[in-house]
C-alpha cells in the first residue's frame, strides 16, 4: 500500500522575546513539541527550522514589547506567517495566571496560535515607525520641560523667593527668564543651581522648538492632505494633527468610529449579568497619549464651533469629566469623518 501526505505538516512557534536571549518553543499540528533558548538572531531560528521542519507551512508570534517589530519582517520575509500580539490577548487558565516564567510565556503564545485564538495588533510601514519615533520624542521634552520647569519653581518656594505678581503664571515670558537670571543668593552655590538648571531649561526649550518644526514639516510635505484636512477641525491644532498621523496611521484603516473608539479607548466599558446593566466609564484599555490629545482637542472645539459647544451644554449638569468624554467621542467620530469622506470639516451654525 502506497501512503501519500494530503496534507501540508504545520508548524507553530511561540517566541518569548528578550534584548540578550529568546525562549522559543515549537508544536506541530499533531505534537506539543519542545522549548529551547536561543540567542536573538532570527536567521538562526530560520536554520533550526530548515533543519528539523524543512517542509512545514511555518506560523510564529511573540507578545509586543520593547524589542520591536524587525524579527516579525524578517519571519515574513522568510515566507512564514507572522503575528505580534498584546500581552493582554494570550489567554491564561486560571493555575496559569499564578506562574509566569519564559518557558511557559512561549508554550501559552504556541498553544493560542495553534488553535487560532490570537489577534495581532496593526504593524506600521517603517517609515510611519520611524515618525512615530520623533513625535514620541517630543513627548520626552515635554515631560522635561514641566520637570525642569517645577525644580526652578521649588527652589524658589524652597528658599523664600516670592515671584513678582506680574509673572504668577504658566507662561515664562523672556522677562520672567531675565528676573530668573538676576536672582541674587547669598551664597554662589544656590546661584549655581539656579544657573545650571536654567540652562537646562534653555536647552530642553529649543530642542523642544526644534523637534516639533521638524515634525509639522514632515508631517506637510509627506502627508499633507491629511495633515491638512485635520487641521480644518477646531480643537485640532498643528502637533494633535501630527499626533493622529503618527500614532493612528491611516484613519482609513478602521472600519467603523466603534473600531476606532475602541483603539484609542473612548468607549465605554460594561457589565451585565441578567437583569442588571451597568456601564464602567471609559475602557482603561486605550492609546492613552491619543486619548489625553483629544480630550484637550474637545476643549478648544467647544469654544470655537458652536454645535460642539451646544452638545456639551446639552449634558450640562453631569460630571464635567463625563462630559469632556462624551465630546471627545463626537470630536473622534468628525475626525474619522473628514478623513473617510476626503472633506474639509465646516464650522456647524445653530439656526
Amino acid at each position: 500500500m502506497i501512503t501519500q501526505i494530503t496534507a501540508v505538516p504545520k508548524l507553530y512557534i511561540g517566541i518569548d522575546i528578550h534584548k540578550r536571549s529568546w525562549k522559543v518553543h515549537c508544536a506541530t499540528d499533531l505534537f506539543s513539541g519542545k522549548s529551547f533558548s536561543m540567542n536573538p538572531n532570527p536567521e538562526q531560528l530560520k536554520d533550526y527550522v530548515n533543519k528539523h521542519f524543512a517542509d512545514y507551512e511555518v506560523s510564529t508570534a511573540y507578545e509586543a514589547g520593547c524589542c520591536g517589530y524587525s524579527a516579525h519582517r524578517c519571519f515574513e520575509s522568510y515566507g512564514w506567517f507572522s503575528l505580534v500580539v498584546n500581552p493582554a490577548d494570550i489567554h491564561r487558565k486560571g493555575k496559569e495566571k499564578n506562574t509566569k516564567t519564559d518557558k511557559i510565556d512561549a508554550q501559552l503564545i504556541s498553544r493560542e496560535l495553534k488553535d487560532g485564538r490570537l489577534d495581532g495588533i496593526h504593524i506600521p510601514d517603517v517609515d510611519r515607525e520611524e515618525l512615530r519615533s520623533l513625535f514620541r520624542r517630543r513627548n520626552d521634552l515635554v515631560k522635561d520641560f514641566r520637570r525642569i520647569k517645577s525644580y526652578i519653581k521649588m527652589q524658589l518656594l524652597y528658599f523664600g523667593i516670592k515671584e513678582p505678581e506680574e509673572f504668577d503664571n504658566d507662561h515664562w515670558s523672556h522677562k520672567y527668564r531675565k528676573w530668573l537670571d538676576d536672582i541674587v543668593f547669598k551664597n554662589q552655590t544656590a546661584k549655581a543651581t539656579l544657573e545650571s538648571r536654567m540652562r537646562f531649561f534653555r536647552f530642553v526649550d529649543q530642542e523642544l522648538r526644534d523637534v516639533s518644526t521638524q515634525l509639522r514639516r514632515y508631517c506637510k510635505t509627506y502627508h499633507k492632505k491629511d495633515y491638512m484636512l485635520l487641521r480644518s477641525i477646531p480643537g485640532i491644532g498643528g502637533i494633535v494633527a501630527c499626533g493622529i498621523l503618527c500614532e493612528l496611521g491611516d484613519l482609513r484603516r478602521f472600519n467603523s468610529v466603534k473600531h476606532l473608539a475602541g483603539y484609542v479607548g473612548l468607549a465605554p466599558g460594561v457589565h451585565q449579568s441578567g437583569s442588571n446593566y451597568k456601564t464602567l466609564g471609559i475602557t482603561p484599555r486605550a492609546h492613552r497619549l491619543i486619548r489625553s490629545y483629544f480630550v484637550e482637542a474637545s476643549w478648544q472645539a467647544i469654544r470655537a464651533d458652536p454645535v460642539m459647544q451646544a452638545y456639551y451644554r446639552k449634558h450640562q449638569g453631569r460630571n464635567v469629566k463625563s462630559i469632556i468624554i462624551k465630546v471627545a467621542r463626537k470630536l473622534l467620530s468628525r475626525t474619522l469623518a473628514v478623513i473617510k469622506t476626503e472633506t474639509p470639516y465646516c464650522i456647524g451654525v445653530l439656526e
